[in-house]
């Protein structure tokens, strides 16, 4: 017991007042193995479900998140202790760099306060589908500054935080995964509108992936000036991978159009010309 005593008090490093014992070593090895170790638990606990019956996938990661964060801001502290640095004294000595820097990295912080928001209010969670710019991201993961998603080309897109706080986000699966989506589609003057009507729902219909059959509906949105224009309204569950679906379904018009002699036409002028 002496010897293990002696071992923990030896001095590793002697500067002016300031000493590393061995002790020091091992308690931030400890700290750091006890954090690690709680948030394992903390993760196992999130994902049984027989404890958060409420919570799904992405709301249990937002908790996990927001705790992980949490707990290793105090282990980080408890470490500071450990060698010897008060982290009030520190805090308040450096108010003044802090702020300099916090000017700097204005635009980090916003970041950052941003993932704050999203982890917290979980207004958006892993595996929703967003449209960002333009773009359609299915939500892989959110993290304190930045958040990482998938675009339909397979490619990883790292988006700041604040840009989803601060800009106008649509959350195509935020209540709902049962979404409408339209084809429009134009025909020629003279066409049979009731045949054009019917070809368009059993084009639909005739598609495996779209849901609620019942609530397929076309409409005859307006007189163009070279075609009669309708516009096909359908629900399904395939949100990411909508504009495969649409390009079948328009696959399918085509051939049903071309085998009841239904035309597509094509923008014309008329030309008069006076002598």
């Amino acid at each position: 017991m002496e010897n293990l005593q002696k071992f923990l008090e030896f001095e590793l490093l002697h500067i002016g007042d300031y000493v590393i014992q061995v002790f020091m070593i091992v308690k931030i090895i400890m700290i750091f193995v006890f954090t690690s170790l709680l948030l394992l638990m903390i993760k196992k606990f999130l994902l049984r479900k027989n404890f958060f019956q409420r919570l799904d996938t992405g709301s249990s990661y937002a908790v996990y998140q927001m705790a992980k964060y949490i707990i290793w801001l105090i282990a980080f502290g408890l470490v500071l202790e450990t060698i010897g640095i008060q982290v009030t004294v520190l805090i308040a000595g450096s108010a003044a760099l802090l702020i300099g820097v916090g000017l700097g990295l204005q635009q980090t912080f916003n970041d950052v306060i941003s993932g704050m928001i999203l982890l917290s209010e979980r207004s958006i969670k892993i595996g929703d589908i967003l449209e960002i710019d333009g773009d359609i991201v299915k939500i892989q993961e959110i993290g304190l500054r930045t958040s990482k998603g998938l675009n339909r080309d397979q490619i990883s897109i790292i988006i700041p935080n604040s840009l989803i706080t601060t800009n106008k986000v649509i959350n195509w699966s935020h209540q709902t995964k049962h979404n409408r989506f339209k084809i429009d589609v134009g025909v020629a003057y003279g066409s049979d509108v009731e045949l054009v009507t019917k070809l368009l729902e059993e084009s639909a219909v005739s598609h495996e992936k779209v849901n609620d059959l019942d609530e397929v509906t076309v409409m005859l949105v307006d007189f163009g000036d070279s075609s009669l224009n309708f516009q096909l309204l359908f629900y399904s569950e395939e949100i990411f991978r909508i504009e495969r679906i649409k390009s079948d379904i328009r696959k399918i018009i085509s051939k049903k159009f071309s085998e009841n002699n239904v035309s597509i036409p094509f923008p014309q002028r008329d030309l008069h010309i006076k002598t």
